[in-house]
């Protein structure tokens, strides 16, 4: 039966990284994946560029971007392995990249890039490497853990979980993590789908279906959260990255606010076209403004009959308020199909801040999606997961 000193579950950003620090450090590692590649995640995200990291993780507003129960528990991993060391391994590779919007740094050629850098790094660590292996079973006794593979019965000094949420299960996600973590007595907090796209019910489907493909700038909101960017109509309700992001913050039950005309004085803009053109209906006032199906759909809802020469200012007032608070009500998301994060997991009251270890059981480590800490749409989630694996690399 081998022996290593550490043994990594997961060969996504988080388990790679992880892997590669405890190898770093002369310790000897297996990297264990029931995929037959690694990185799944890396090479379809950004669109195939790879979106890797976020130049704001670390600003003091980036810290306010990380989801928890404990949103505080992330910022001493994050401050120890900052976006600068990320970049700074890219650059040593020549990979090219720019900043797209917002602080978002992606691939200019494929993302395949990231994980052949990451391959590279493994093998220079000296990380054994299982691909295609099914992970049967874990234990542990005094002397440490026994994992039960398909192909061979391996134990370790300490293991590393970094097995990833529920989201895209068509790629292998599993529970896998969230199993472990009860087996070994660490609480759970409640898991569901986030950055994920938002549907409706069957009557406001029938009523948007015409603007399915239709995008629009917009300012999204769920109480005193905001986010400014685009929004698409889908046909089965809204996605687009200010949807994605909102999702995170949405339940069931809630509305939603959307403005469509962001840092506009939609009031002045309307009275200003009432002037310009008083014999026209509201659908074509607010055809000047929006996407000409949105504005049918707009003046449709608003259902005010005759012509805008003849609006009284609480008229005008209505038409105001669906172009800058717009409420709508998903009924739910698409789930985990196309969620790319899981939001939730291990409790973070569990797990030690500095290292990513479990409090109470020596040598257990969670690392990336598995753990109750998600980030914004960006490369927030892919920074947590390069800073988690390598605070628990450093001490496997």
């Amino acid at each position: 039966m081998a022996h290593y000193d550490v043994i990594v579950l997961g060969a996504g950003a988080a388990g790679m990284m992880a892997a590669i620090e405890a190898g770093k450090r002369g310790r000897t590692v297996m990297l264990v994946d029931h995929a037959t590649h690694v990185g799944d995640k890396i090479r379809i995200s950004g669109g195939g560029r790879c979106n890797f990291t976020n130049i704001n993780a670390t600003t003091d507003k980036g810290r306010d971007r990380f989801l928890s129960e404990n949103p505080r528990f992330a910022l001493s991993a994050l401050s120890r392995y900052t976006p600068e060391n990320f970049i700074a391994l890219v650059q040593r590779y020549g990979i090219a990249f720019h900043e797209k919007t917002l602080g978002q740094l992606f691939c200019d050629g494929p993302a395949t890039q990231i994980n052949t850098m990451l391959l590279s790094e493994l093998r220079q660590a000296n990380v054994v490497l299982s691909l295609g292996t099914i992970i049967e079973s874990v234990s542990r006794d005094v002397e440490g853990f026994a994992v039960e593979l398909s192909n061979a019965s391996i134990t370790s000094d300490s293991l590393i979980v970094a097995t990833g949420g529920k989201s895209i299960p068509k790629m292998g996600a599993t529970g896998l993590g969230y199993q472990l973590a009860t087996q070994f007595g660490l609480r759970l907090t409640e898991t569901r789908p986030a950055l994920v796209p938002l549907t409706f019910e069957t009557g406001a489907l029938e009523k948007l279906k015409n603007l399915s493909g239709i995008a629009a700038d917009a300012i999204v909101s769920h109480g005193k959260t905001s986010f400014e960017e685009a929004l698409l109509f889908t046909h089965r309700g809204l996605s687009g990255p200010a949807i994605l992001q909102i999702s995170s913050y949405w339940r069931e039950g809630d509305s939603i606010s959307v403005d469509l005309l962001p840092h506009e004085d939609a009031g002045e803009a309307i009275r200003a076209l009432r002037k310009a053109t008083p014999k026209v209906q509201v659908q074509t006032v607010l055809g000047a403004l929006l996407p000409k199906k949105l504005a049918q759909l707009l003046g449709e809802e608003l259902d005010l009959p005759g012509m805008v020469g003849d609006f009284s200012d609480k008229k005008l007032a209505e038409v105001e308020s669906i172009l800058k608070s717009w409420t709508l009500k998903p009924v739910g998301s698409e789930g985990y199909r196309t969620a790319e994060v899981t939001l939730g997991g291990v409790d973070t009251r569990d797990l030690d801040a500095k290292t990513l270890g479990a409090r109470n059981v020596p040598g257990l480590f969670f690392v990336g999606e598995v753990v109750d800490v998600t980030g914004w749409l960006g490369g927030y989630n892919f920074q947590w997961a390069w800073a988690s694996g390598w605070a628990a690399g450093q001490a496997a």
